[in-house]
C-alpha cells in the first residue's frame, strides 16, 4: 500500500508544469487569551488573476504543513489549526491541466486518493479545526474546509461552488460525503447538482451561511481578525456552534430523486457524472465518511478515464482561453476608437443592441428608424430596461440619468451619424433592404466609420458591393437574447480590410462577447449547422416519421431544448427564412419543408400548444402536416441527425468557414446553448463514432478532448 507522500510523488512526475502552491505556517497568540495557534496560508506566489491550485506539489505542501501542526498539536503546543488563503482567493480545487494529462486509471485513482489522504488529516487533529473562506472557493477549495470543524466565510466572496457535475466529475474530496451530512440532502443536491447544471451558477458568501455550510459570516475588510476573535470564543466554550440535526428518513431518498429528475431535464441520461454524484449522495445517508470517499475515489478515476471529463474540460479551455484569444483575428493595435455608436433600426433587436453598447460602451448611442413612432418606442424601450437595471440596484440614480442621456433617436441618418465611428445595421433580412441602407449611412457616415451588419444569413460581401468603401463593412451577428448569448460571429467581407477587422474584434471585447473570426459563407456557422440539424428533423417529418419520434431521438445529445421548441424561440418565420437561403446556396443538402412553410403561412407561432403545462402537439398543426409513409425507429433518426451534422461541419471546415473545429465548438456552446459537457459537437460526433463513419477521420487530434493515446 503505497503512502499518501508516495502517491503524490508518482502524481508530481506526471505533471512537471504545475503551478504549485505553499501552505505557509505562522503562529500567534489568539485574543481572550484563548492560547497559540496556528494558521496556514494556501498560497501560489502569483495575483488574485491566477486562482490556487491543488496538483500533487501543492497537496504534498499542504501534507508537509499538516505533519507539522499535528505534531505541534499532539505535544499540546498549539490549541487549534486555521486555513486560509491569499487576498481574494481561498483556493478553487484541482488543476485541471494535471488531469488532461493522466492516461491510466490508476494514476486517476492516486489523484483522488492523495486528496482525501491529505484533506482528512485536518479532521483527525488532535486539536479543532478551522477554515476560513476569505475569497474565491471552488471545488477542492471548497472540500479542503469541508474536512474542518468550524468555518467562517466573507460577505465579500463573489464565488463559491462544487461545479465539477458542470465539468464532467464529481467533488470527490469529500464534497459529495461530506456536504449532504452537514447541510442535509436536499441543500446538498441543490449545491452539487441544480447549480453546477444551471451553467455553474455561483454561491455569494451570505448564501453560504444561509445554508449552514459556514458557521459564521463576517465583513471583507477585517474578515481575517473577525474569524480570530470568532475562533478564540469558540475555542473558549464562550460561542457553541450549533447546527440542525440532519433528517436521514424519507428526506433525503426525495432529494436524491429530485436530483435524478434535475439532471434528466439538462442531460436527459447522456452524461453520466450527476448520476455518480447522486449514486455517492445516497450511500451517504449512513454517515459512513470512509465509505463515501472510497466511493468518490472510484468515480473520480472512472470519469477522469471517460469521454465527458476530457469534454468538459475541453469546453472549458474554450470558452476561458480560445473565447478571449479569438483564431485569425488581426493586431489588435490596429483598432480605431469607438466613441459614438448609431443603430439603423429600432425594433426588438435593434433595441437590443443600442442598450448593450450603451452599457459596455457608454458612449453616446443614436437609434434611427423609418418613422418617429418606432424611433420613440426603440428609445422608450432602452429606458426601461435602464429603469429595471435601477429597480434591482444593479446601478444607481447617477449612472441611470447618465446611461439614459446618452441614447437619442433621430429619423435623419445624416443628423444621427455625421460624428459616429460605428453604425449598425438591424434592420429587415433581405439582401435590397440592406444594401440601401449602407448607401445611405455610407453617404453621411465619416470616412472612418464601420459599417456592421447583423446579418443572420446574407453575404456580407454582396452587402457592401456597391459602396465606394466596402473594405469597411463587417459581418457583426449577435444571438438572440443579445444580453444572454455570449456569442458574436464577426464576418469578414471579400473587401473588409485589416483595420475595419480589428475595430470589430476590439469593440466586441469591450460588449464582453466571445467573437470568432467566420468566413463570409451562407449562414456563417451557427444558424448553418442548426439549420441542417433541424432540416434533418424536418426531413424525417415530413417522410412520415411522428413528431415525438422525431424529437424524442436527439434526447440523448442532452439539448438545452427540443428541435421543435427550439424552432419556436427562433420564430418558423426566422427558420423558414434561413433555409430558403441555404437551400439557394446548397439545394442539394438543404430542402425547404413544405409542411413548415405551411405552419409559417397559417400564422402558427410553433408546433406546440402548452394547455397542460406540458408540450403537446398543436391540433391545428397537426391538421396541416402532410406526411410521407416511411416511419423511422429512434435510433434512424437519430443516425440520419448526426450523419447530416456531421458532414455539415466537414464541408464547412474544407471551405475554411472557421479556423479549426474547435472554433464550431465554442461558436455552438457560447451561441446556441450547445452541451458543455459534450464540448460542443464535435467530440461528440467523434466518440460516437460518427466522424470517421461520414468524412473517414476524426475532427479533433487524439487528446484534444479524449484520453490521449
Amino acid at each position: 500500500m503505497s503512502t499518501t507522500a508516495e502517491l503524490l510523488k508518482q502524481a508530481s512526475d506526471l505533471f512537471p508544469d504545475e503551478v504549485v502552491t505553499s501552505a505557509h505556517v505562522r503562529h500567534f497568540d489568539l485574543p481572550f487569551g484563548a492560547g497559540r495557534f496556528a494558521l496556514i496560508t494556501l498560497d501560489n506566489g502569483l495575483d488574485h488573476t491566477k486562482p490556487t491550485t491543488f496538483g500533487p506539489a501543492s497537496l504534498a505542501n499542504l501534507n508537509a504543513a499538516i505533519d507539522q501542526v499535528e505534531k505541534e498539536a499532539a505535544e499540546g503546543a498549539i490549541v487549534g489549526v486555521g486555513i486560509t488563503g491569499k487576498p481574494f482567493i481561498f483556493a478553487v480545487g484541482a488543476d485541471l491541466k494535471g488531469v488532461e494529462l493522466l492516461k491510466e486509471h490508476e494514476h486517476a485513482l492516486a489523484i483522488g486518493k492523495g486528496g482525501h489522504e491529505v484533506f482528512k488529516r485536518l479532521s483527525k487533529l488532535a486539536v479543532p479545526t478551522f477554515a476560513y473562506y476569505n475569497g474565491a472557493a471552488m471545488g477542492g477549495g471548497v472540500e479542503v474546509g469541508l474536512h474542518c470543524s468550524y468555518r467562517t466565510v466573507s460577505k465579500a466572496i463573489p464565488a463559491f461552488s462544487l461545479p465539477e457535475v458542470f465539468l464532467g466529475l464529481v467533488p470527490g474530496w469529500g464534497g459529495c460525503t461530506l456536504l449532504p451530512n452537514l447541510i442535509g440532502a436536499e441543500k446538498a443536491v441543490s449545491v452539487i447538482i441544480e447549480n453546477s447544471l444551471n451553467q455553474n451558477r455561483q454561491l455569494k458568501g451570505k448564501q453560504v451561511f444561509e445554508l449552514g455550510i459556514a458557521d459564521a459570516i463576517f465583513e471583507g475588510a477585517d474578515f481575517l481578525e473577525q474569524s480570530l476573535l470568532w475562533t478564540a470564543q469558540v475555542l473558549k466554550g464562550d460561542i457553541t456552534v450549533e447546527r440542525p440535526a440532519i433528517d436521514r428518513g424519507e428526506a433525503w431518498d426525495q432529494a436524491v430523486a429530485k436530483g435524478r429528475f434535475i439532471a434528466d431535464g439538462k442531460v436527459h441520461g447522456a452524461a453520466p457524472a450527476a448520476y455518480r454524484a447522486l449514486d455517492i449522495i445516497a450511500a451517504a445517508k449512513n454517515g459512513d465518511l470512509q465509505q463515501g470517499f472510497d466511493a468518490e475515489d472510484q468515480a473520480l478515476a472512472d470519469l477522469i478515464m471517460g469521454g465527458e471529463l476530457r469534454a468538459g474540460i475541453y469546453a472549458f479551455n474554450l470558452v476561458q482561453k480560445r473565447g478571449k484569444r479569438p483564431a485569425g483575428a488581426p493586431d489588435k493595435n490596429l483598432a480605431r476608437p469607438v466613441t459614438k455608436v448609431g443603430v439603423v433600426g429600432a425594433g426588438l433587436m435593434a433595441s437590443q443592441l443600442a442598450l448593450l453598447f450603451l452599457r459596455r460602451l457608454e458612449v453616446p448611442v443614436v437609434l434611427t428608424d423609418i418613422d418617429q413612432e418606432r424611433v420613440d418606442k426603440g428609445v422608450g424601450y432602452v429606458h426601461a430596461e435602464i429603469d429595471k437595471l435601477l429597480g434591482k440596484g444593479r446601478i444607481n440614480q447617477d449612472k441611470a440619468n447618465r446611461l439614459k442621456a446618452l441614447v437619442t433617436g433621430v429619423l435623419d441618418k445624416a443628423e444621427g451619424f455625421a460624428d459616429a465611428d460605428f453604425v449598425i445595421e438591424a434592420v429587415f433580412e433581405e439582401i435590397g433592404v440592406k444594401q440601401q441602407v449602407f448607401a445611405e449611412v455610407e453617404a453621411v457616415a465619416p470616412a472612418h466609420a464601420i459599417l456592421a451588419t447583423n446579418t443572420s444569413s446574407l453575404s456580407v460581401s454582396e452587402m457592401a458591393s456597391k459602396l465606394k468603401h466596402p473594405e469597411r463593412v463587417v459581418g457583426f451577428h449577435f444571438f438572440n437574447p443579445v444580453a444572454v448569448l455570449p456569442l458574436l460571429e464577426i464576418v469578414r467581407g471579400e473587401k473588409t480590410d485589416d483595420a475595419s477587422l480589428a475595430t470589430a474584434f476590439a469593440v466586441a471585447k469591450k460588449l464582453k462577447k466571445t467573437a470568432v473570426l467566420v468566413k463570409d459563407a451562407p449562414a456563417f456557422v451557427v444558424n448553418r449547422i442548426l439549420t441542417r440539424f433541424m432540416g434533418e428533423i424536418q426531413n424525417v417529418i415530413d417522410e412520415g416519421t411522428p413528431v415525438e419520434i422525431a424529437e424524442k431521438a436527439v434526447e440523448p445529445l442532452g439539448l438545452p431544448m427540443s428541435p421543435l421548441v427550439l424552432l419556436e424561440l427562433v420564430g418558423p418565420a426566422i427558420g423558414l427564412h434561413v433555409s430558403e437561403t441555404l437551400h439557394g446556396a446548397f439545394p442539394d443538402r438543404f430542402k425547404v419543408s413544405p409542411n413548415l412553410k405551411a405552419v409559417v403561412e397559417a400564422g402558427k407561432r410553433g408546433f406546440y400548444v402548452y394547455d397542460s403545462g406540458k408540450p403537446e402537439l398543436d391540433p391545428e398543426v397537426a391538421a396541416l402536416l402532410k406526411q410521407g409513409d416511411v416511419v423511422l425507429t429512434e435510433e434512424q433518426v437519430r443516425a440520419r441527425v448526426l450523419d447530416a451534422v456531421a458532414q455539415e461541419i466537414g464541408l464547412m471546415l474544407d471551405e475554411g468557414v472557421v479556423a479549426e473545429a474547435q472554433d464550431i465548438d465554442l461558436c455552438l456552446i457560447t451561441g446556441a446553448g450547445w452541451p458543455f459537457h459534450l464540448g460542443g459537437i464535435t467530440p461528440y460526433l467523434d466518440r460516437e463514432g460518427v466522424s470517421e463513419r461520414v468524412n473517414g477521420k476524426k475532427f479533433l487530434a487524439p487528446g484534444v478532448a479524449s484520453v490521449p493515446a
